[in-house]
């Protein structure tokens, strides 16, 4: 029995090996490298003096939660979060609903419409949007001169509409492969009792395809932290979209002046905000669970 466990142990710690490997090169070591990066400063004797680094302790965390641009940023993309997120994994879960209710004819096409946009990488998608708001080059004009969608009171709410856009079909991918895993003995369960469609929508499948929604509101809480591509796009349509704007545009923004040592201090700093926000959530639906 021994023997055999070893052998087992071999087995998985060759095929866990390449994971490691890669996990440790392209994960755990830029992480431990932004660390140590954010610990030092640069200093230059005299106005054109030499440039050295040396250590400077928790100086730019200070300048870090000192600096309220990059709070206000934080800010902003949490209420871009609270809004966007729930109207993309609501769209999500009632396309997801339409495909299996079998309603729909053409689930295969249907099913690789509402995916096709993900396909667009983001800066491409950001781009087309961008065209499509802008007053003087969108074939919308009549919307457009009306409502300024580039202006410093919609920018955001446009940014939301090309993230909904591009990642509604992924989110649906997800919640559809939970429901295709729901035994159809359920389902015959709920004819049974007298369950109509909607009855069985909201009684049998939310409930038990709620993990998958855990796990894209999960993603979704990431990336939405991680917002940098559409408002990069964006500063070229509007001037209300900042060097600031959102907080990984910020790291972009210090690391291109260049300050390599603050912009790894506000990486540490959002990735530790990111990481408790979607620990508290998780925790939050697992107390709601049991």
């Amino acid at each position: 029995m021994t023997a055999i466990n070893k052998k087992h142990g071999r087995a998985v710690a060759i095929f866990v090996l390449p994971f490691g490997i890669l996990f440790t090169a392209f994960y755990l070591v830029p992480i431990g490298y932004a660390v140590v990066q954010s610990l030092y400063k640069v200093e230059r004797t005299g106005t054109f003096g030499p440039v050295k680094e040396v250590f400077g302790g928790l100086e730019q965390y200070q300048r870090v939660f000192s600096d309220s641009p990059f709070w206000e940023s934080v800010g902003r993309v949490l209420l871009f979060g609270v809004v966007q997120v729930p109207v993309m994994l609501g769209v999500a879960l009632l396309l997801a609903l339409l495909l299996d209710s079998g309603l729909v004819k053409g689930r295969r096409f249907f099913r690789l419409a509402f995916f096709v946009p993900y396909a667009v990488p983001g800066v491409i998608a950001a781009i087309m949007w961008g065209f499509l708001y802008s007053p003087n080059l969108s074939p919308f004009k009549p919307l457009t001169n009306a409502v300024d969608l580039l202006s410093a009171d919609f920018v955001l709410w446009a940014m939301a509409n090309v993230v909904t856009w591009v990642y509604v079909g992924y989110n649906m991918l997800i919640i559809y492969s939970a429901l295709l895993a729901i035994p159809s003995e359920v389902y015959e369960a709920a004819l049974l009792d007298g369950a109509g469609p909607i009855r069985t929508a909201w009684s049998i499948k939310i409930p038990l395809v709620m993990p998958a929604i855990v796990l894209t509101t999960v993603f979704s809480i990431i990336g939405t932290l991680q917002l940098l591509a559409e408002p990069q796009v964006f500063r070229s349509f509007s001037s209300a979209v900042s060097s600031t704007y959102t907080p990984n545009l910020t790291v972009y923004s210090t690391s291109s002046v260049p300050n390599f040592n603050l912009a790894a201090a506000f990486s540490v700093v959002l990735a530790l905000a990111t990481f408790a926000l979607s620990f508290t959530f998780l925790k939050a639906t697992q107390r709601k669970e049991s």
